[in-house]
């Protein structure tokens, strides 16, 4: 391996009770520069002994840090906030050189977690609890919002800096403390995380991160008496395997998981501008995107016209390099998702579907496979019924409005959905039929620090975002005094 890391690239670390610690003899990994295959710099994982030390750091940290004032919290979180704007684009440029995906994306991928810490630092000034009227004369009823306590947090590698500072923002606002894995495979946005909250100030065992065998961190994580809430982001398997852990400890969870995202577009659309903005979100971060809209139901009427549109779109698109300023997709974030996505296509085509543009890998190096259109699916298909999770859009036609509001909700995932008409009806009856944590009508307006940002059925529980930000990170309390 070149041990030379690219310029601006961070060194990697754990960072327990406010100390950065490397190698050690500790167990290490290769990170791999997916536009590549070749790795270029090495990740220490945490040995039991330091998880250890995460956990009583966080524990002893949260006895202070719970009765710390919320205006102090703002400050360090606002702090935050400046010095992420300030380290973008380094921290930009090790997503990309991480992952993959195009710098553009990266740096606003960046700039928007700058606004969840900003949104957070107000949001957490007002955590109230309220009074009730007592039935009796003397007593006094007070309702109290409590930290529940210390987090154990997991976070993906497709939005490495977003995802992880949802819920470093929300614990720390909320008044916990937390131990944090980030994914190994894009482990520098994380690691810059933890020094700029560091250097904003934030007490000593607040945040913690880790990095190991993801199944054997997150039961060790999991298990350990200290940890009162769990927050998860990824797949559906995997998330139920850790809500059940969690479950039979009586811990609060909150997860975020895996969506398949169906895109409605009635015949009274602007079709053009459906079919060029569902391209555009299609194909962000090669697909790699839980609410990414991943079945498109288009209407037997705008059917020809969406189809032609969105493929001259996908015609338009520069796959390359992140690094490249003309690329609008970068390659797969690991290998083993190329032939995964050749199986998708192959599926498809043994039933009878037509594929339009792309179905196979580009170049000779890195993990790039071309953005790819599909036509007449059957609804059987494994484009239909599992999540792509790449670049690869499946496109059907429905005649009904039942009829797609039935295929629409046929699967058991319950994460964003997507629909596009002129007409004030339409939009509220698929608003109300649709069964989703999130519905985007007309445009894309999801995932802004103000709003709530979760699942229903097999996409998860709980929000992260929105006034509902803290609910998972408080307990109530109830006080019933006689005077």
């Amino acid at each position: 391996m070149d041990q030379t890391m690219p310029p601006g690239y961070p060194e990697l670390s754990l960072l327990i009770d406010g100390r950065f610690i490397a190698g050690g003899g500790r167990p290490e990994q290769d990170v791999l520069d997916p536009a590549t295959g070749k790795a270029f710099a090495r990740l220490t994982h945490a040995t039991r002994e330091d998880l250890d030390a995460a956990l009583a750091a966080a524990d002893r940290a949260f006895q202070e840090w719970r009765r710390s004032s919320p205006v102090e919290r703002a400050r360090v979180l606002r702090k935050a906030a400046d010095l992420i704007r300030e380290r973008a684009p380094e921290i930009a440029r090790g997503i990309v050189l991480d992952m993959g995906k195009p710098y553009a994306e990266a740096l606003a991928e960046v700039n928007g977690g700058a606004e969840h810490a900003d949104w957070h630092a107000e949001e957490c000034r007002r955590i109230y609890g309220r009074v009730i009227p007592p039935r009796v004369d003397g007593v006094r009823q007070l309702v109290m919002r409590e930290p529940i306590g210390v987090c154990a947090a997991f976070t993906p590698w497709n939005f490495p800096f977003n995802q992880a500072i949802r819920k470093v923002v929300a614990a720390l606002g909320a008044g916990c403390t937390l131990v944090l894995k980030g994914p190994e495979d894009a482990p520098s946005a994380v690691v810059a995380l933890g020094r700029i909250f560091v250097d904003a100030g934030l007490p000593a065992g607040c945040l913690n991160l880790v990095w190991g065998v993801p199944a054997e961190v997150s039961d060790y994580l999991i298990r350990s008496p200290i940890v009162r809430k769990v927050s998860f982001t990824g797949s559906v398997p995997v998330g139920k395997q850790l809500a059940a852990l969690a479950g039979s400890l009586m811990k609060r969870c909150t997860m975020e998981l895996g969506g398949h995202s169906p895109a409605i577009v009635f015949d009274d659309a602007d079709v053009d501008r459906a079919a060029e903005m569902l391209a555009g979100l299609k194909y962000r971060n090669a697909g790699q995107v839980c609410v990414s809209p991943s079945r498109m139901y288009v209407h037997e009427k705008a059917y020809d016209r969406f189809v032609s549109t969105f493929t001259e779109a996908v015609g338009r698109l520069k796959v390359g390099n992140g690094l490249d300023k003309e690329t609008r997709m970068g390659p797969l974030a690991h290998e083993r998702r190329v032939p995964t996505m050749q199986a998708f296509v192959e599926d498809a085509d043994r039933r009878g579907a037509k594929v339009l543009v792309g179905g196979s890998t580009l170049g000779d190096a890195g993990n790039f496979f071309a953005p790819t259109v599909v036509t007449d699916v059957p609804d059987d298909a494994r484009l239909m019924t599992q999540e792509p999770f790449g670049p690869i859009a499946p496109i059907v036609r429905f005649s009904e409005f039942d009829e797609v509001v039935r295929r629409a909700n046929s699967l058991p995932y319950g994460l964003a959905s997507y629909a596009f008409t002129r007409s004030t009806r339409n939009a509220t009856a698929i608003s109300n039929a649709i069964e989703a944590g999130m519905v985007n009508i007309n445009h894309f307006g999801i995932a802004l620090a103000e709003t709530p940002f979760g699942g229903i059925k097999d996409s998860g529980y709980g929000s992260e975002g929105g006034a509902e930000t803290f609910d998972g990170y408080l307990v109530t309390k109830f006080v019933t005094q006689l005077n």
